[in-house]
């Protein structure tokens, strides 16, 4: 029987020298598992597993925890998705070396992540040029309509100057044909 035991596991660290890392690919299995079925989930049921992930993260920061919390954030939509705390949560994880499979899923979900948050930052920011060329549009229009009024007086002030000048010359010509 102690032969029979120690066999078996002399089998079991064969099978795991052979695949290392078998452990953590099963982790990153279920990772991907839990993200894609929480974002098919209702939003009451997204907002209780996110709070669930957050809570296990806060609970003790491990590689499976960080991931977890990490691959929710990144696939739950708004307004739950957290693209650039989900990067950051994943930055340092990616960094690691030997590349393990969680090491892997980390670099490939925080580049995905990282891209979203910089496509939303730079959705942003060309909001807020659009935002700010229509307010400096609308002051041009302002201005412009203030200076048509501005030469609608000035017309009719010349207007009003010629006529002026016409009516002195009508005197003064017929002053002239008066006394002649």
């Amino acid at each position: 029987m102690r032969r029979t035991a120690l066999a078996l596991l002399v089998l079991l660290a064969g099978c795991a020298a052979l695949r290392p890392g078998a452990d953590e690919a099963l982790q990153v299995s279920e990772i991907v598992a839990g993200a894609v079925g929480t974002a098919r989930a209702t939003p009451e049921e997204q907002r209780r597993q996110l709070n669930h992930a957050q809570q296990m993260f806060a609970a003790g920061q491990d590689d499976a925890s960080r991931a977890r919390l990490a691959a929710l954030l990144a696939t739950l939509p708004p307004p739950l998705r957290d693209d650039a705390r989900a990067a950051a949560l994943l930055e340092p994880l990616a960094a690691r070396r030997p590349e393990t499979p969680l090491v892997q899923f980390a670099a490939m979900a925080g580049a995905g992540a990282a891209e979203r948050a910089r496509a939303a930052r730079e959705l942003r920011a060309a909001e807020r040029r659009e935002e700010q060329a229509e307010e400096r549009t609308k002051a041009l229009r302002q201005h412009v309509e203030q200076a048509e009024e501005r030469a609608s007086t000035l017309r009719q002030q010349v207007e009003a100057l010629k006529s002026i000048e016409r009516g002195i010359l009508e005197r003064e010509e017929r002053r002239r044909t008066t006394k002649r």
